[in-house]
C-alpha cells in the first residue's frame, strides 16, 4: 500500500511492515544527503578559517574528518533494513531493552542540536539577505520572527512524516546543488586558494588543536546521523545488498563536500576581505558571507538558507519525534515531535540571544562526538558479531511495555554493551580540548591536541570485545550459526511475557541478513 505525501504518518517504530517497505538506497542517498547538503554544513565549513588555518590545511582537515566520519557512519544504515525499525531500538540487541534509552538520548542531542543550527544558520541568512535586498532591520525581533517561520516549516514537515520529507529531500538535493554550483560563478573573482591562515608553519604551537578540531567538527556531521539513520533506512526491504546501503550512507556524506568546500571558500574570502566577520571573539560567518557576495546572489543564497535548512531542520527532528514516542507511549510521533520541536525552539531562542553561537556550535559537535561514536562502534561490532541476525519481535519488547525475550538479558539491561558506552565516552571527556569552552583533566595531554576521539573509538573497540569474551552473551542471541570472534554461553533465554496491543499479538519472524 502506497502513502500519499499528505497524508500524515502513523507509523511509529514498529516493524515496518514488508509491504509498506518501498525505499531504494538511492532514496537514503537523498534523505542523508539533503539532510547534510545545506546552509548549516557551510557554518561547519567554515570553521578552520575560523579557527585560523589556511585554506589548504583546512581542506586537509575536512577530507581527513569526512572520510573517517563517513566509514564510522556507513554500518549504521544496515540495522533499518535488518529489523524494519530505528536505530535506538536496533540497539536493544546489544544494550538490552531498556539500555536502548541510551540510543534515544543520542537522538535527543543531535536532533536539538543540529535543527538549531539549521534555524539559526538560515535564519541569519535570510534576515541578512533580507536587510540587504529590501531594507528590512536587523533587530532581535526580526531574528526572532524568522526562527520562530522557519521552524514552523520545519515542525510541519516532520508531521506529514516520512514521505512528504522524501519528496522536500528530492527538491533540496537538486535546488541546492545547483545554487552552490552557481556560487562557483559568484565568488570564483575573489577566491585565492593561496590564502595562508594564521599559521606561519606546521611547529606553530597552535596549529595541530586547530587542525585537530576542525577534522573533528566536520566529523561531527555524519556522526550526527549515526543514531538516526535507521529512521529511514527502516523502509529499505531486508533482502536489498547490505554493500548498496552502506554505498549510500557512505557516499551521501562524501558528496557533502560540496557544501564544506563551499563553506571553506567563501570563508578564506571573508577572512581576506571583511576580516572583523572571522574575529575569534564574535565570529558571524552569515554576515561576512552576505558581506561579499554579489549582489545578484543575494536571492539564491536566500534559497539555498530556506530549502537546505528545511531539509536539515526535517531530518534531524523526525527521527527524534519518532524515537521519542516509543520511549513515552503515551505519545504518538506526531505529538512527540511536537514536543521535542517546541523544546528545541526553545533552545534556539535561548542559544541565539544568550550564548555564543560559535562556541554553541563547537560544543555540540564535540559532545555529539564524544557520546555517540563509542555507542556506533557498539552497534557495529555487534552486528557483525551476532552476523547480523536479530529477532525483530523481541527488539519491541520495551516499546509493548513487556518483559522477557533475547535481548531481556540483566533486567531489561545488558551491562556489557552499556559498561563500554558509558567508559569509553566518560574516558574521552577527560581528554576533550575545546580552548575556551571546555578542557577536560587529560585535555593536555597531547600537547593542546584533542585526541578524545580516537582514544573513544580505540577504548570501545578493546572494551566491548574483551567484554563479550569474558563475559559471553547467551546462545540464543546470536541465531541459528552462532556468534563470530567470540564465544556464547548457555545461559537461558526467558519467554516474552505481558500485554501487548492485538496488532502485535503476532510475534515477527527473526531476520537474517
Amino acid at each position: 500500500m502506497t502513502t500519499s505525501i499528505t497524508e500524515v504518518e502513523t507509523n511509529g517504530v514498529e516493524r515496518i511492515p514488508d509491504a509498506d517497505r518501498t525505499a531504494r538506497p538511492v532514496d537514503l542517498f537523498r534523505l542523508a544527503f539533503g539532510g547534510a547538503n545545506t546552509f548549516a554544513t557551510c557554518v561547519l565549513g567554515a570553521f578552520p578559517i575560523l579557527f585560523g588555518l589556511s585554506f589548504w590545511q583546512g581542506l586537509a582537515a575536512t577530507l581527513l574528518g569526512l572520510v573517517a566520519g563517513a566509514l564510522l557512519l556507513a554500518p549504521m544504515a544496515l540495522f533499518g533494513p535488518a529489523n524494519g525499525t530505528n536505530n535506538a531500538v536496533s540497539s536493544s540487541a546489544h544494550l538490552g531493552v531498556h539500555g536502548r534509552i541510551v540510543g534515544s538520548f543520542l537522538s535527543l542531542l543531535t536532533a536539538v542540536a543540529f535543527f538549531s543550527i539549521s534555524v539559526w544558520s538560515s535564519g541569519d541568512a535570510l534576515v541578512g539577505g533580507a536587510h540587504r535586498l529590501a531594507g528590512v532591520p536587523e533587530s532581535d525581533v526580526t531574528y526572532g520572527i524568522a526562527y520562530a517561520i522557519f521552524a514552523g516549516l520545519v515542525l510541519v514537515v516532520c508531521v506529514y512524516g516520512f514521505r512528504f520529507m522524501l519528496m522536500v529531500n528530492k527538491i533540496a538535493v537538486i535546488a541546492a546543488s545547483a545554487l552552490f554550483v552557481l556560487g562557483v560563478f559568484a565568488f570564483a573573482g575573489d577566491f585565492d586558494p593561496g590564502y595562508a591562515g594564521a599559521f606561519a608553519s606546521t611547529a606553530d604551537p597552535l596549529f595541530w588543536p586547530s587542525f585537530i578540531g576542525s577534522a573533528l567538527i566536520v566529523l561531527s556531521n555524519p556522526v550526527s546521523f549515526g543514531a538516526f539513520l535507521g529512521d529511514w533506512s527502516r523502509y529499505i526491504p531486508a533482502t536489498t545488498p547490505r554493500r548498496r546501503v552502506m554505498g549510500a550512507a557512505f557516499l551521501a556524506q562524501i558528496a557533502t563536500l560540496l557544501p564544506f568546500v563551499f563553506g571553506l571558500a567563501t570563508a578564506s574570502i571573508i577572512a581576506s576581505e571583511a576580516a572583523d566577520y572571522v574575529d575569534p571573539a564574535a565570529p558571524n560567518y552569515v554576515g561576512g558571507l552576505l558581506a561579499v557576495s554579489p549582489g545578484w546572489y543575494f536571492l539564491p543564497l536566500c534559497l539555498i538558507a530556506l530549502i537546505g535548512g528545511l531539509s536539515t531542520g526535517t531530518t534531524a527532528l523526525y527521527g527524534t519525534g519518532l524515537d521519542v514516542s516509543s520511549v513515552f507511549t503515551r505519545f504518538s510521533r506526531v505529538q512527540a515531535t511536537f514536543f521535542i520541536g517546541a523544546l528545541s525552539i526553545a533552545f534556539i531562542f535561548f542559544g541565539r540571544f544568550a550564548l555564543n553561537l560559535a562556541q554553541s556550535i563547537s560544543t555540540f559537535a564535540t559532545l555529539i562526538i564524544t557520546c555517540t561514536a563509542p555507542w556506533m562502534i557498539v552497534m557495529a561490532l555487534g552486528y557483525v558479531t551476532r552476523r547480523g541476525w536479530y529477532d525483530a519481535d523481541a527488539l519491541q519488547v520495551f516499546n509493548r511495555r513487556q518483559t522477557g525475550g533475547r535481548y531481556w538479558f540483566n533486567h531489561g539491561w545488558n551491562w556489557r554493551g552499556l559498561a563500554t558506552w558509558f567508559l569509553s565516552a566518560g574516558v574521552a571527556l577527560l581528554f576533550t580540548n575545546l580552548p575556551g569552552q571546555f578542557v577536560g583533566p587529560l585535555g593536555d595531554l597531547a600537547n593542546g591536541a584533542d585526541i578524545s576521539l580516537p582514544v573513544g573509538l580505540a577504548l570501545a573497540a578493546v572494551v566491548y570485545l574483551g567484554l563479550l569474551t569474558l563475559f559471553p552473551e547467551p546462545r540464543g542471541v546470536y541465531g541459528p550459526d552462532g556468534p563470530r570472534f567470540v564465544r556464547a554461553s548457555d545461559t537461558e533465554v526467558p519467554p516474552i511475557v505481558g500485554d501487548q496491543d492485538e496488532e502485535t499479538a503476532a510475534a515477527e519472524p527473526a531476520t537474517a541478513v
